[in-house]
């Protein structure tokens, strides 16, 4: 395995675990700003009002993206192994 093969997986690697985890930790942030914004104007200081709209949102997105991001995940897998074949 050439150094430039070993980079281009690792590439592809970070590329991927990026584009599957973007939904999750664009909701989370999107959900967190939103809640800090309500505490600010509300005073509200409770830790449990930042924790569960985060944990209900992510569950959600999971559910709406859930398939894509297996099938993404998939998709990768198999293309790293039919590359270690060829390595071989």
């Amino acid at each position: 395995m050439t150094p430039e093969v070993a980079l281009e997986m690792v590439r592809e690697m970070l590329a991927t675990a990026g584009l599957v985890s973007s939904p999750i930790l664009g909701t989370a942030l999107i959900v967190g700003m939103l809640v800090s914004i309500f505490q600010v104007v509300t005073q509200i200081q409770e830790m449990t009002l930042t924790f569960v709209p985060k944990m209900l949102s992510i569950i959600g997105i999971i559910f709406i993206f859930g398939t894509w991001m297996l099938s993404t995940i998939v998709l990768y897998t198999e293309g790293m192994f039919r590359r270690i074949v060829e390595l071989m």
